[in-house]
């Protein structure tokens, strides 16, 4: 399949609870438009504070009940290896946000293996590789499906999923999922997606708010190396959208600034 990798463009809200609720609202448009289409989504999904205020502001939105969730297929970029019910785990995140309060068939939801499910850490990357292969598109060399849309967040340092600058994680292209050891952020260990994988998607929005996140998106944007930067690394077939508050912006280029999405 070709690549046709679009230029990275910025919206700016003035506030994170503004910046949760309009991308919300678009998440939610997006998914109406797929599914009142006969479509499946497939919608790749990532932790942390700004992706579950999107989830929960996706909860309150009158657009909800529009969407056709028996077509929608949740996945995470990166999964922290922790219970199932612990409150750092990303799955829990999302379904004490918005996933437990959709009516949405169990086997949609494509969760990486908890700690207490299997003790083996590498098993569970390997698991979750091979749930992914069993959605790649029909004739695709890829062995993953092509997200319609991969939320991530963006660490201070840059990191996106749980690829992280200077590690060897970010440099890999040849596995879908990988085992992540000592993670330089707890908890320690974790199953990140790789850059392959993140970058087959149609769209990669990006979520941040804050001005510890300034500089890592101005680098981002600037075009650093993505070993080093890997948020500056990430990039959608279709679309590549920082979606940001002002805190987060002060360091970002006025001609890539945008309303379009």
């Amino acid at each position: 399949m070709a690549e046709f990798y679009t230029e990275k463009r910025v919206v700016i809200s003035p506030d994170p609870a503004t910046l949760a609720d309009s991308v919300a609202a678009r998440f939610l448009s997006r998914l109406v438009k797929i599914t009142s289409d006969g479509r499946p989504a497939h919608i790749s999904l990532t932790g942390g504070s700004m992706g579950s205020a999107v989830l929960a502001a996706a909860a309150r939105h009158p657009k909800l009940a529009k969407v056709d969730w028996s077509l929608v297929h949740f996945w995470w970029s990166d999964e922290r290896f922790v219970p199932r019910d612990d409150p750092e785990r990303n799955e829990k995140q999302a379904r004490d946000a918005l996933l437990d309060g959709l009516d949405i068939p169990a086997a949609n939801i494509h969760a990486a293996a908890a700690s207490d499910e299997t003790r083996d850490l590498d098993a569970a990357a390997a698991d979750y590789a091979r749930e992914l292969a069993r959605f790649r598109p029909e004739g695709s060399a890829d062995a993953w499906p092509s997200f319609d849309i991969c939320f991530l967040g963006v660490g201070p340092d840059a990191h996106i999923a749980s690829l992280f600058p200077d590690r060897e994680e970010i440099r890999v292209t040849d596995q879908a999922v990988l085992p992540v050891r000592d993670s330089p952020k707890p908890p320690p260990d974790r199953v990140t997606m790789t850059r392959p994988v993140i970058n087959s998607s149609q769209r990669v929005w990006l979520v941040l708010a804050g001005t510890d996140k300034a500089s890592a998106l101005g680098l981002a944007l600037a075009g650093a190396s993505y070993q080093s930067v890997p948020a500056a690394g990430a990039k959608g077939r279709r679309r590549t959208i920082f979606f940001v508050d002002e805190a987060a912006a002060s360091q970002v280029p006025v001609e890539l600034i945008t309303g379009e999405y």
